[in-house]
């Protein structure tokens, strides 16, 4: 193997584990709040962050009804060059 591929693995991993540690510091972190309602306002914060995060984004009625119009389209045009064929010519 290259050693500088190895190089540039082994960096591209260092990177990848630092990222995912701070990721689970942050969300990890309310638990240690004192205070009750500071804490719960940690959580309802993390909470919301992760929600949208988590919420897909909404798909779009014209273009779903676009793209079933141009299906039936190609679909009609493939049944006329089928009914046009000659069978047993």
């Amino acid at each position: 193997m290259d050693s500088t591929f190895v190089k540039y693995a082994f960096a591209a991993l260092i990177v990848l584990a630092i990222s995912t540690t701070a990721a689970s510091a942050v969300e990890q972190n309310c638990r240690f709040i004192q205070a009750k309602p500071d804490r719960e306002a940690c959580y309802k914060r993390q909470e919301e962050e992760l929600a949208a995060k988590r919420k897909p984004a909404a798909p779009t009625e014209s273009t779903t009804l676009e793209t079933l119009r141009q299906m039936r389209q190609d679909d009609d045009a493939v049944y006329r060059s089928i009914n046009n064929i000659c069978r047993g010519c």
